[in-house]
């Protein structure tokens, strides 16, 4: 689809922004985006963000953590965007306290604004790679680095058990519809029914900001770093 085309279908399901995210340069057996396409998509939602004002697209990404935990840009790529999502996709074999290290560099990476799927897992098909979860949370505490619950049926991920500890530790969850394809954004309702099972209240849900609020989250981050 054109992002113009995505834009509209998830304007119709009642939403007022969002945040693409395509697959970063490393990924590219899923087309992920080179520097120049990159480049050439930042400019095409900038022309779209002043076409439709009623809607606006953030620019994002999902970025490759490799295998010592640093991400697939450098750091000049990874200052345009305004949102990065940063997951695992490959090397995933490893011990429980290599997958906490990897994780937690990447989290604590300033560019990094949100944790993508943590433990890689694909439900009946493999177990995925049991980072130690609650440091992986205690890191995205200390480092105001959003978790997604990721509403793919084969991910749902972050699992609603870690729900109530991310919360505890006052860790903002980002629910998701992890959309590949037009079907797949009614993929949220998965996310969201996951974040109800673990009992996540609205003021730890990034979702349920406006467009301006979470424009200052998602901002937050880099700047404390700063």
């Amino acid at each position: 689809m054109s992002i113009e085309a995505l834009a509209s279908e998830v304007q119709l399901r009642g939403f007022s922004y969002m945040c693409i995210t395509d697959h970063s340069k490393t990924a590219a057996y899923a087309g992920g985006l080179s520097i120049d396409r990159v480049l050439a998509q930042h400019t095409e939602i900038d022309t779209l963000n002043l076409k439709n004002p009623e809607f606006f697209i953030f620019k994002g990404i999902e970025s490759d953590i490799l295998a010592h935990g640093d991400l697939d840009y450098p750091d000049e790529i990874l200052a345009l965007f305004d949102c990065i999502v940063a997951s695992v996709h490959s090397g995933l074999r490893m011990k429980p306290s290599e997958a906490t290290f990897r994780l937690i560099k990447a989290i604590e990476n300033p560019f990094t604004t949100v944790l993508g799927h943590p433990t890689g897992r694909l439900l009946l098909s493999r177990a995925g790679y049991e980072p130690h979860m609650k440091k992986v949370i205690d890191a995205a505490a200390a480092n105001n680095t959003f978790i997604e619950i990721n509403g793919n049926p084969h991910r749902l991920d972050l699992d609603w058990s870690h729900v109530y500890y991310a919360q505890e530790k006052g860790v903002k969850l980002l629910i998701t519809s992890d959309a590949h394809s037009k079907s797949d954004l009614d993929f949220h309702r998965y996310s969201s029914l996951m974040a109800q099972k673990g009992l996540l209240q609205k003021a730890n849900c990034v979702n349920c900001l406006s467009k301006e609020d979470f424009a200052l989250a998602i901002a937050a981050k880099r700047s404390r770093n700063a």
